[in-house]
């Protein structure tokens, strides 16, 4: 990677990579993205996030997968600002959206798309994405 001190700068702004961070953050963190790099996927099937009209927890399985244009996120700060949605009440639609924006206004890809699965509740199973470019 040709580093440059605009990107030691930036890479000098990380707070959650190598600290204790005991709580969720509101944003995800980024650094420059190396030459080469055209895909990032992340998966976890650790989702939690609470129903709006029942309270129940849901539990989901998502992939955010994104183009880099200038940035890539930091995985720590991204498992931080998964764990805020623990206590939050929201339908999976509305997640999915929520976090395909947040990595748009975030690392500002060339594209973005999160797929979230839903465990099923009622026997039914939750699929939704949601897809934004620039």
């Amino acid at each position: 990677m040709n580093t440059d001190q605009s990107d030691e700068t930036r890479v000098d702004e990380l707070r959650v990579l190598g600290q204790t961070v005991r709580h969720p953050i509101d944003h995800v963190e980024c650094f420059p993205a190396p030459a080469g790099c055209s895909i990032v996927r992340f998966r976890t099937d650790e989702l939690a996030s609470v129903c709006p009209v029942t309270q129940q927890p849901d539990i989901s399985s998502v992939q955010i997968e994104y183009e880099p244009a200038e940035s890539c996120i930091e995985s720590k700060s991204l498992k931080l600002y998964l764990w805020g949605f623990r206590d939050r009440a929201v339908f999976a639609e509305a997640l999915a959206a929520e976090i395909a924006t947040e990595v748009m206004n975030s690392a500002a890809p060339k594209r973005v798309t999160v797929t979230l699965t839903q465990a099923p509740r009622g026997g039914i199973t939750v699929e939704t994405v949601s897809e934004l470019s620039s």
